[in-house]
């Protein structure tokens, strides 16, 4: 559905985006993130066709940006970190505004309009001036705007800036709704957002390409070894926690186990193995012969954020940044 191949975008001497190549499939939500500076905003405004690449190529559901501009226009929607709205319309009046400029039937209109702004969560707010709205609901009427035309691709750029937890909550639910019958792009700073909502991750720091994959992947890429969160308790009596991390710590495999913490007599530890290693057998056996209750065995990956950071890290120190 999305296809960029070398995109590259120079100011003058300055080198916005350098280089990058990705693909996103039809259906998919994709995160999109970076550093601030990292190119994200400029990637985003190439495939939206409001700059063109200095070189390289992007194509959105088939057509290129520099060669089928309208074409491509026709098959996104796009939601900026600040949509542009006018004050002075209402909101029902500005979406059919909208859908007007994008080629919605006029037969359709005024069903799209209801459709939409009631699936935004701004269906009793459509006769409400836009100038008087709270910022998080501006927000859904870009959103509701975005999609009036049934687009092919979304592109969404700080889609829950400025909304309280519940609005951001609704508008993530939405998010993956739209899944399936869109293709969206999603790009913010929150990353437990993209661990909740996105199949992909693509990575960029300092204009180059540095991660585009699966959260899995990603884990696996990175740490290189299985790591582990560990809960037992006691049969009978109270279990001390040097007893069991001196436990864990024997087995063959492990490299470094970590407390978590103690609930409910309960004691928590992620257990790290060795590079090729997996002790996941070795701990549930050595639990079960020392005669414990074993509440908790499973993989725990690396946290977006501890991702995000190591390899923006590693960018910021390798000569030219890193591929």
């Amino acid at each position: 559905m999305i296809k960029v191949e070398g995109l590259t975008k120079r100011y003058a001497r300055n080198v916005a985006v350098d280089n990058i190549s990705f693909d996103v499939e039809k259906g998919q939500i994709v995160g999109f993130l970076g550093p601030n500076g990292a190119g994200k905003t400029t990637t985003m405004r190439v495939l939206t066709c409001f700059l063109p690449p200095t070189g390289g190529k992007a194509e959105v559901a088939g057509f290129d940006v520099i060669e089928q501009p309208m074409e491509v226009k026709r098959r996104i929607g796009y939601l900026p970190e600040t949509p542009p709205l006018y004050p002075e319309m209402d909101v029902a009046e500005y979406v059919e505004f909208v859908g007007r400029l994008k080629g919605v039937p006029k037969s359709d209109l005024a069903r799209r309009v209801n459709e939409v702004c009631d699936r935004c969560n701004v269906g009793d707010m459509k006769h409400r001036l836009i100038g008087k709205l709270s910022k998080g609901y501006k927000q859904r009427v870009g959103l509701a705007s975005a999609i009036i035309h049934n687009p092919d691709v979304l592109i969404l750029d700080e889609p829950t800036a400025g909304l309280d937890p519940e609005q951001r909550k609704e508008t993530l639910g939405l998010i993956r709704e739209l899944a399936g019958e869109h293709t969206i792009i999603l790009s913010t700073h929150i990353l437990p957002e993209v661990e909740q909502t996105c199949q992909k991750v693509i990575i960029i720091s300092r204009g180059k390409l540095v991660a585009t994959d699966t959260m899995e992947n990603l884990n696996s890429r990175l740490r290189g070894a299985e790591l582990v969160a560990v809960e037992v308790e006691a049969r009978s009596g109270s279990l001390s926690r040097e007893t069991v991390q001196q436990r864990l710590e024997q087995l063959s495999g492990v490299s470094k186990v970590t407390y978590r913490e103690s609930r409910q007599g309960r004691l928590a530890f992620h257990v790290e193995s060795m590079q090729g290693k997996s002790v996941r057998p070795d701990i549930a056996r050595s639990v079960v012969q020392a005669d414990w209750n074993l509440t908790e065995l499973h993989s725990a990956g690396l946290s977006l954020e501890e991702i995000f950071l190591q390899l923006t890290s590693a960018d910021k120190t390798a000569p030219g940044g890193a591929q």
